[in-house]
């Protein structure tokens, strides 16, 4: 297998002429970049207006319904959140480096908060509610302002995010992107093998070869990265792939449990309920008031 289509694309990011971070504002369909997995230093964060689909951030996956908005740390690798069957209106992405103000600008007493949000951001955080209806409006409101405007925007933006009481941190603690550059690599190529391999089984010898580790080792090390194991970590990718393919999709529940990589029917049914809280056809009668097939 060749290893260098497993790795994560980097991607070198330009500041929006005029500002010292990036913004993008993305019509439906039309961010390009939405399934490849990549990296970059810059902080990320993501408003979706509108849809449901599927995140994966570092270790990380969940399906998420009407939009998102999620903060993304510098170097974790993550794909898109967007694709042709999301259904959202729009996609604005805003990318900046930690020390986009300055070196020293973030040090100063009146910067702490955006300084906490960045440092918490390493594990990727989403948030809901009020947060991300209020936020997101602010954040598409941006493209109509002055590069001044723009700038005061999104420190008030940050700000507000760290006084936000809704959110959850998508990664584990004791996760981390940045701590080895090998580690990077080892990682980075097991989510793209998870990424374009989930459909079939799976051994844990042939994942434990392509990073060049033996079965135990490799057990150990995921374990310790991830703070999950590797089966749970590809039973988890399944699972968000199937709850995607139940909102969207007008598929019998066997076939996407065969789509999603499971070959026991059972087992899918009681993985589905332990991961959602509710049975596949439950899950997709909930949802159905809101997709129309």
């Amino acid at each position: 297998m060749e290893l260098k289509s497993l790795k994560p694309s980097f991607e070198v990011i330009h500041p929006s002429f005029g500002n010292s971070f990036s913004y993008t504002r993305y019509s439906q369909k039309k961010n390009n970049k939405a399934r490849i997995w990549h990296y970059h230093p810059e902080i990320e964060l993501v408003y979706v207006n509108g849809g449901a689909g599927k995140r994966q951030i570092g270790s990380h996956i969940s399906y998420y319904t009407e939009g998102d908005l999620i903060l993304i740390g510098s170097n974790l690798p993550h794909c898109g959140f967007t694709d042709e069957l999301t259904g959202n209106k729009s996609e604005t992405v805003i990318q900046m480096k930690p020390n986009f103000l300055g070196n020293d600008f973030l040090e100063r007493p009146e910067m702490k908060n955006i300084q906490t949000i960045f440092d918490r951001a390493r594990g990727g955080i989403a948030f809901y509610g009020d947060t991300k209806k209020e936020i997101g409006k602010k954040i598409e409101g941006m493209s109509m302002q002055s590069q001044f405007n723009r700038l005061l925007t999104i420190l008030s933006v940050l700000h507000e995010l760290q006084d936000s009481k809704e959110y959850k941190i998508l990664n584990a603690e004791s996760f981390s992107m940045e701590t080895e550059i090998q580690d990077n690599e080892r990682i980075n190529r097991i989510f793209n093998f998870v990424k374009d391999n989930y459909q079939r089984q799976i051994t844990l010898d042939e994942v434990a070869e392509l990073v060049s580790m033996t079965v135990p080792s490799f057990c150990r090390y995921f374990k310790k990265i991830n703070n999950k194991t590797f089966t749970k970590f590809v039973n988890e990718y399944r699972l968000v792939h199937a709850s995607k393919l139940l909102a969207e999709k007008p598929m019998s529940i066997t076939e996407i449990c065969l789509e999603s990589g499971f070959n026991n029917f059972s087992h899918f049914n009681k993985s589905f309920k332990a991961f959602t809280g509710k049975s596949p056809s439950e899950y997709r009668n909930e949802l159905q008031a809101v997709f129309s097939w």
